[in-house]
């Protein structure tokens, strides 16, 4: 009953003083607010990256030259990764065929300038597939089709566009057929590229996609800067069994003794995910400071509400007390009327935060939602801000002498 009476307190409390319960009230909300809608974004954006992964395929695994995902990494050591030896096309050729290994996609990119009839664009993004890089990529093609192993050994001269490229270049015609030059050479264009759903909407910019052996010998680039490989052991491999086949292999390749570290970087899906956790974990901690400011502001209007309420009901005690009441239920009523006070902003805040990440799920294709863990945190949260900055009110009035309350007027 206690605890009953110090709600409708609290209630009649806020009612009366409207003007000092609102700074209360808002800085809470804002504090709770603030913690829901970054935890629902944040939850979004992990279960869209783990989406986009698991698009490579559950059993893809990378290998690249150095990894820069590392956040732990010193400049010391970023500076030694970047004197490695690039990967090389007969590296990853030898590579693919290993006996573990079902498929390995070799990916290299460039900018290059691309000219169709009067229309000509620049630096537009020229990607190096190998023939399996469907399965890579996800995504499908829409019209037309993707080039065969024979085009791909061969180096044949087809493209496949994506539409954002088709647009620019063909309009509303059927991009089918055409024949484009990429960096002054001719070819044909047999397929229209439609990428996978992705968290962060379609490709940045027009993209064409090109037989691996075909780039190598006509594109300008920089020779190896950029050579990935993706790979996917057999059906009866694990992962584990053929990244250790990799690594052993391109060891040999390199003729690294057996003191020397790798020169290289063996990427999994649950690394991927891993780095991408940490950033994102590390992102909420500094919105949490943030939001922080704002349970502060409002634990500053509890001590203000607070003390104003003991100083205004300081007769009210002295009687209470007169009639047998005993100082910790004092206490307990005063520290449940701070926290029915910032509760109330905490479930303002959690009804505007669930407002926003509707919103934010309504016109944006991040699929945020409100974890459960982030409700407790804000009930949680705003209780404690007004037990934590309402104890000292609270204690005050537990500490007041009868006789001179009584006489207080």
């Amino acid at each position: 009953m206690n605890a009953f009476e110090g709600v409708g307190i609290a209630l009649d409390s806020i009612r009366a003083s409207k003007g000092r319960a609102a700074l209360t009230i808002l800085g809470v909300a804002i504090g709770v607010a603030v913690v829901m809608i970054i935890a629902s974004v944040i939850t979004g954006i992990n279960r869209g990256v783990t989406d986009m992964v698991e698009q490579l395929g559950p059993r893809t695994f990378f290998l690249v030259r150095s990894f820069e995902g590392a956040i732990d990494v010193s400049d010391e050591e970023r500076l030694a990764r970047r004197r490695r030896p690039r990967l090389t096309v007969d590296e990853a050729n030898r590579i693919a065929q290993l006996a573990s290994i079902e498929f390995a996609v070799v990916s290299e990119y460039a900018g290059s300038r691309i000219e169709f009839e009067n229309r000509n664009l620049e630096s537009v993004t020229t990607a190096g597939q190998g023939p399996e890089w469907l399965s890579v990529s996800g995504g499908d093609i829409s019209t037309g089709r993707t080039f065969t192993r024979v085009e791909a050994e061969t180096g044949s001269l087809v493209a496949v566009v994506n539409q954002k490229l088709a647009d620019e270049l063909f309009g509303r015609r059927d991009p089918i057929g055409k024949r484009i030059k990429i960096a002054g050479v001719p070819y044909r264009v047999i397929g229209l590229y439609t990428p996978a759903p992705s968290l962060f909407g379609e490709d940045d910019g027009p993209q064409v996609t090109i037989p691996h052996n075909t780039f190598d010998k006509h594109i300008p680039h920089w020779r190896g800067s950029s050579v990935s490989l993706a790979l996917s052991p057999t059906a009866n491999v694990t992962v584990q069994t053929a990244i250790d086949d990799v690594t052993g292999a391109l060891r040999r390749m390199r003729r690294l003794k057996p003191a020397v570290p790798n020169n290289f970087d063996l990427v999994t899906q649950d690394k991927l995910l891993e780095i991408w956790q940490d950033i994102t974990g590390m992102f909420f901690l500094v919105m949490m400071g943030l939001s922080s400011i704002g349970l502060l502001v409002g634990g500053v209007g509890v001590v203000a509400i607070m003390m104003i309420s003991v100083t205004e009901r300081t007769r009210e005690i002295g009687v209470r007390m007169a009639l047998g009441a005993k100082r910790y239920e004092i206490l307990w009523q005063f520290l449940v009327e701070a926290a029915t006070l910032t509760m109330v902003g905490g479930a303002i805040g959690m009804i505007i935060g669930g407002a926003l990440t509707a919103i934010t799920r309504a016109v944006t294709p991040l699929p945020a939602v409100v974890p459960l863990w982030a409700i407790v945190a804000a009930l949680c949260t705003s209780a404690l801000t007004g037990v934590g900055f309402g104890l000292f009110p609270a204690i005050r009035a537990s500490r007041l002498d009868p006789v001179e309350a009584l006489r207080y007027e």
